[in-house]
């Protein structure tokens, strides 16, 4: 990398915290995105350079990036697309709408941002994009649709502009995360209270004994879970790599999914991921 400058999304808490923080040791002049201004003033009182930027939010995005930009001269050495969110809920009970609104966070607002980013790295003929997908972004989970689809809407989209940008030098990389301590499982709940009336499914005894317990219950790490720092570490790797690999996978069960989608059938896969319902 020319220039160690860089552009993180989601940074209040979880992955996006502690990769500001792992870089920011490294030497990285970190601008730390959070969708809550509050999250922006308390990362500028830990001395990071700060923008408020809502994935939903065109205007938003926009001056983010403008203000990025005018702090650097004009120059941005990566992006990292990390800030998302879920919605639990079984496919039958999630409201279009749901998934409009997550597909704007999740998709669209990445979209957003990168379009708006490669022309500023084409220009000073360097840079870096990195999109944090997920193993669900590989496999599904049921109970997962709205977040499963997102995520493999990232990787289409990720891979896609790897192979456009081949003739630029532009590099493209996936992170396909696994079960990483964060506070998305929390932070899914008002989203599910908002869009999912569960008690109206005729899954509705499921939720009580499967999505509710799951959701609601602290039940302590996953047993493959990884700290933040096992991202930040591939983060870091991939932006001073001289030729980053295309993706990286992190967690035990993201490697295990990436082999077990090649070597099972759709119907021996399926009974696979129905027993982690």
């Amino acid at each position: 990398m020319k220039q160690k400058t860089i552009l993180v999304t989601g940074c209040s808490s979880g992955i996006g915290y502690d990769v500001i923080h792992h870089l920011r040791d490294h030497g990285w002049c970190v601008f730390a995105a959070c969708k809550q201004q509050v999250d922006c003033d308390r990362l500028a009182g830990e001395g990071f350079e700060t923008v408020q930027l809502d994935y939903t939010d065109t205007s938003s995005i926009a001056a983010a990036l403008d203000e990025v930009l005018k702090a650097t001269g004009g120059t941005l050495g990566a992006v990292f697309n990390n800030g998302a969110h879920a919605i639990p809920g079984a496919v039958e009970d999630l409201p279009t709408d749901a998934l409009r609104a997550i597909f704007e966070a999740n998709v669209f607002g990445w979209h957003e941002l990168t379009r708006r980013v490669i022309p500023v790295m084409r220009a000073q003929g360097y840079g870096r994009i990195l999109n944090h997908s997920s193993v669900l972004g590989m496999v599904v989970m049921p109970w997962r649709a709205a977040y499963n689809s997102t995520k493999f809407a990232v990787e289409g989209l990720t891979d896609t502009l790897r192979i456009e940008l081949r003739d630029t030098p532009i590099h493209v990389v996936t992170l396909n995360t696994g079960p990483v301590t964060s506070k998305i499982r929390v932070n899914s709940i008002p989203h599910f209270e908002r869009w999912v009336d569960w008690e109206a499914s005729p899954r509705v005894e499921q939720y009580r004994a499967k999505l509710l317990k799951r959701l609601y219950e602290d039940r302590g790490p996953d047993k493959f879970e990884l700290p933040p720092s096992a991202v930040s570490a591939k983060v870091l790797q991939a932006l001073t790599a001289k030729n980053p690999r295309p993706r990286y996978f992190i967690t035990t069960p993201t490697w295990m999914m990436g082999v077990a989608r090649r070597i099972l059938s759709t119907r021996q896969l399926d009974w696979l991921l129905a027993k982690g319902a």
